[in-house]
């Protein structure tokens, strides 16, 4: 399971998506917050070393334009939250940083972070970037770049079309002649509600409910007879049933099987690509098993306000009108390529295949929700669905554990 985003090599012919942090954080000034530089307002910048080079370009305009100074600070991207956090409150913290959409509930909680309006340049954006950043109704962050899982398939053994189904993917995967039809990573006895959950909300399962905004509520979404059918539809597909989903698969597993073409479909995130040298791969969406579009999770960066920058109105203009541009967007790209939530551009590198791929799963998707209940999740869910794929009676181990998730968000 991948709590937190982050891309490793994507080792493509026409583009390669690389992620990763700084392990040995550095500054090019000091890590004071917002105020007064000797030519007058200040804003502060916190990025990791991918990200720095790219926003200097829109920095030294912004200062050219406006007389301001502009002052980066590299940091090491793990840290990047929890010194936020931190630092905020005491003056100390940045007006804007860099950082993970799933970082946003705790950021509000904390009431460190203030709401942007990007006003026209909204409409220039992945909508599921701008879901992601907004929290209550609320836009908290410029989004810049997504990934999300998609289906992968072995276009030498099943071809590129795209399944549309679970049913007509593993007929295909029969016909393959393989020894498995479809391989998915369970972490193990652990479970992996992350990467199942394509399927798990093609059955009308979100684990949260959205409201009409696109911000989570914490009303639990995956009770009831949704939840049931996709709980059956698991143990069907387990070892009591057909035994496609197996607990004795984790990462490394999967990727094994799939790269060897013991199995000719898997799901899995840009980040595994380098790991799969061996296969002509096709990334299509992720087929529906339980009738409903399957909707992914995606992850998403952008860019926050510090709720208590001295300078907010030169921090919002910095990010609407200097890094809220195709150029920006064009240099965070090349800087550290992930997919672009501006839209324009990510169409543009969607001529890769590869990347229209995942862009397409990620247009399917849903944010990963950042409310801080989102935490109390993971055990329960992931540790239901590896019971119910070892064999567990499926309906009353679901609802065993919504009620034990019920119970530990109320308490």
């Amino acid at each position: 399971m991948r709590k937190h985003f982050g891309f490793g090599a994507l080792a493509v012919a026409s583009a390669a998506i690389l992620a990763g942090c700084s392990s040995s954080p550095s500054t090019d000034s000091g890590e004071s917050g917002g105020g007064n530089g000797e030519g007058g307002a200040e804003i502060v910048i916190w990025t990791d070393a991918e990200r720095e080079e790219a926003i200097k370009d829109a920095a030294a305009a912004f200062e050219e334009e406006s007389g301001a100074t502009v002052t980066l600070v590299q940091k090491n991207f793990e840290d990047l939250r929890a010194d936020f956090i931190a630092q905020v409150p005491t003056g100390e913290g940045p007006d804007i940083t860099v950082g993970a959409h799933d970082w946003l509930g705790a950021l509000v909680a904390a009431g460190v972070v203030d709401t942007i309006d990007l006003g026209d340049k909204a409409g220039e954006f992945e909508q599921v970037a701008l879901e992601a950043m907004t929290y209550e109704g609320q836009l908290y962050a410029l989004p810049y770049s997504l990934e999300t899982v998609a289906l992968l398939q072995n276009t030498a053994l099943v071809g590129a079309e795209a399944p549309a189904t679970w049913d007509e993917m593993i007929q295909r995967g029969l016909e393959a002649g393989t020894e498995r039809p479809f391989v998915i990573n369970t972490n193990a006895e652990t479970g992996d509600a992350y990467t199942m959950y394509g399927f798990q909300t093609s059955f009308g399962a979100p684990v949260f409910v959205q409201d009409e905004s696109g911000s989570y509520t914490t009303q639990v979404g995956m009770g009831g007879a949704a939840g049931e059918a996709f709980a059956q539809w698991l143990h069907a597909n387990g070892s009591a049933g057909t035994g496609y989903i197996s607990t004795t698969v984790d990462y490394d597993i999967n990727n094994e099987l799939f790269n060897s073409g013991q199995a000719p479909f898997t799901i899995q995130g840009p980040w595994a690509v380098s790991a799969l040298p061996d296969v002509d791969i096709t990334v299509n969406p992720i087929p529906s098993a339980g009738g409903q579009t399957a909707a992914p999770f995606v992850g998403v960066q952008g860019f926050y306000l510090s709720s208590q920058s001295e300078n907010a109105l030169l921090a919002t203009e910095f990010l609407v009108n200097y890094l809220a541009t195709e150029e920006a967007q064009r240099a965070l790209y090349e800087a550290d390529p992930r997919i672009p939530a501006y839209t324009a551009l990510a169409e543009e590198v969607a001529s890769d295949p590869i990347i229209a791929g995942f862009l397409a799963s990620s247009q399917n998707g849903v944010p990963m929700p950042s409310i801080p209940e989102m935490g109390s999740v993971w055990d329960f869910w992931n540790a239901a669905q590896s019971q119910i794929i070892n064999g567990a009676d499926p309906v009353a181990t679901w609802n065993q554990m919504i009620t034990d998730l019920e119970a530990e968000l109320a308490g």
